[in-house]
């Protein structure tokens, strides 16, 4: 299939898709253009002339009927079609431009976002695809939204779905993710909404743009104005929503992911989990220990961050440290009930900010990071050898030299700890 390959993959060339935004009614044109390898997925605002937004769980603004990223007025929502058929293509770096708050709705399936990306055509590119891969089975529930994920070589995808509908009833379906079955499966499948619920979604809205024409319309008893595409038309578009969420991960997946009463807010509380707990192979390592080493000051035994995963600068630094029994603190913390500190669960969170904070400046070398207060520290379960403390921080406010980060903790996608934290940058 095409996300097999193990190279990285973009667009050969520009591509346009315009038409109705569904939920606001305005016209939008989306321009998809090829991108350098290892950027990912990007979404901007030409409109406004914004930053870019990363395609990543951590930028979802709203789940509501759709899934919007980005905020403060520079949102873009109802990213999932593409998504969808961006990861089953498997296209791992594009910049998507659109001229509005939403992208086009076009027929309400995924099968216009397919033609074009097919139409633009892929090239490869150096780089190492990144990948999350599920070791271990779990469940998990957001609302009515259940979900359990197994190990699997590939992406394996049963959904079902329940309306109490004479149309719908309970529909179940299973697919590999792939070009070709997500192309002829699920691509073609259209969004759908009742028709009783249309004014008060509009009133709020929602389906501004909604029509006949790219909306499964059903009546209390029927189908309104169109012909289904397959008598479970309505699991095969649920199915591809979850795929479109999923990829909000950053990479592709290699997991069996069986979803009940799927939804966008539990389809993202997913990808935030799969993202949290599976194994990642490939992609790259931002700064590995000697640069690390490079940009904090701390040494052994007193360095507690060993890689660093993820960095956007001005905004969000995701780090690794592996818990071991070699660790000196637990030579005297605890002796024979070995439990890590947390208040070095917290020092480790606050290096990783340093991290953040360091990367900003023109010459790390000559500054160090203060941190003067710590505030909502809470500690939510014990972290012991053979852990890996996965450090979240994401800079809250920037005061010139003064900033303010929050700062979470997991270990096998559980929160460990969490702290708000206030720093200041000093020369040395």
């Amino acid at each position: 299939m095409a996300g097999d390959a193990m190279t990285r993959r973009t667009l050969a060339q520009d591509v346009t898709l315009g038409g109705v935004a569904l939920h606001t009614g305005a016209a939008a044109t989306v321009v998809c253009r090829p991108a350098p390898a290892r950027a990912g997925i990007t979404f901007r605002r030409v409109d406004l002339g914004t930053a870019p937004v990363p395609a990543r769980v951590h930028h979802v603004g709203a789940t509501e009927r759709r899934t919007a990223l980005g905020g403060d007025g520079a949102s873009v929502s109802t990213v999932e079609h593409l998504l969808a058929s961006a990861l089953a293509l498997g296209v791992d770096d594009m910049t998507v431009e659109v001229d509005g708050p939403e992208l086009p709705i076009a027929d309400g399936s995924f099968a216009p976002w397919v033609d074009v990306l097919r139409q633009a055509g892929v090239v490869e590119q150096p780089g190492d695809p990144l990948r999350y891969r599920c070791v271990a089975p779990f469940e998990m529930a957001e609302g009515r939204s259940r979900y359990r994920v197994e190990p699997c070589d590939d992406f394996r995808l049963t959904v079902t779905v329940e309306w109490d509908h004479p149309v719908i009833g309970r529909q179940t379906g299973s697919w590999t993710v792939d070009g070709e079955t997500f192309s002829r499966e699920i691509a073609p499948a259209r969004t759908f909404g009742f028709q009783r619920e249309a004014e008060a979604l509009q009133a709020r809205g929602f389906a501004l743009g909604g029509a006949v024409d790219n909306v499964i319309v059903l009546s209390d008893d029927g189908v309104v104005g169109t012909t289904l595409r397959w008598p479970d038309e309505f699991v095969r578009h649920k199915a591809g929503d979850v795929i479109g969420d999923l990829a909000l991960v950053g990479g592709r997946i290699a997991a069996h992911v069986i979803a009940e009463r799927p939804s966008h807010q539990g389809n993202v509380a997913l990808a935030r989990r799969l993202v949290r707990t599976a194994i990642r192979e490939g992609g790259e390592t931002v700064l590995d220990i000697g640069r690390i080493m490079e940009v904090l000051p701390h040494r052994y035994p007193f360095l507690l961050v060993d890689r660093i995963v993820e960095l956007e600068p001005e905004r969000r630094v995701v780090g690794l440290k592996n818990v071991t029994i070699n660790e000196p603190f637990f030579v005297g913390h605890f002796p024979g009930h070995p439990i890590m500190p947390g208040v070095l669960i917290i020092e480790a969170m606050a290096q990783a900010g340093g991290v953040l904070v360091m990367d900003r400046l023109p010459d790390p070398a000559s500054a160090v990071v203060y941190f003067m207060s710590m505030d909502n520290v809470k500690f939510r379960r014990p972290v012991v050898p053979g852990d890996q403390l996965r450090l979240e921080v994401e800079l809250l406010q920037n005061r010139g030299r003064t900033l303010r980060m929050r700062g979470e903790a997991y270990v096998e996608g559980q929160l460990a700890a969490e702290a708000e934290m206030m720093a200041r940058v000093v020369d040395r």
